[in-house]
């Protein structure tokens, strides 16, 4: 350091290994949740049947070959080639984004909800959906788990930072 500067403040610089750990850690929770609720449902419902049919929630039993809202089923291996993708993006890239353990969390529900739902593609040629709110599509947990965190992480985008970089400039003296 020279004399008469002063240090730049930093946020203590997180390990690599530990946002691996809750990236990956969140996204084998979700996946592990995800796939248990899908065989619930789809070893206690037949395709179609409904549990709490009037109420504000309901329970489908749905499979879904397509991509959202069940779009274009015809196009089964570009969505698996989508979730692929996005999965090793996620893993080689995420750590860049996951500053923090809230966003490593939501970077592992990405990345949860693309495995789970691309496995059930490669093994099943669909997936299992589930959740109903009878005012939008039925849809499960992973799916879920994608849309909350790509919001969240869209709103945290635009969410200052606390952190604010100190600049050598300003502190030289005069």
């Amino acid at each position: 350091m020279l004399a008469g500067s002063t240090a730049v403040a930093t946020r203590p610089r997180v390990s690599r290994r530990r946002i691996y750990v809750v990236m990956l850690g969140t996204a084998a929770a979700v996946a592990i949740v995800d796939h248990i609720t899908k065989w619930l449902v789809a070893t206690h419902l037949d395709i179609g049947q409904q549990i709490w049919p009037g109420s504000f929630v309901s329970i489908d039993h749905v499979e879904n070959s397509g991509a959202a809202f069940s779009v274009l089923p015809q196009l089964h291996w570009l969505y698996l080639a989508v979730a692929l993708i996005v999965s090793l993006y996620i893993v080689f890239s995420g750590y860049r984004y996951g500053t923090t353990w809230y966003r490593q969390v939501l970077i592992g529900m990405i990345l949860g909800g693309a495995l789970s739902n691309g496995v059930d593609r490669l093994v099943n040629g669909s997936v299992v959906d589930f959740i109903d709110f009878h005012f939008w599509p039925v849809f499960n947990v992973a799916d879920s788990c994608i849309v909350v965190a790509i919001l969240a992480l869209l709103v945290l985008s635009f969410v200052p930072s606390s952190h604010k970089p100190t600049s050598s400039a300003s502190s030289a003296p005069s």
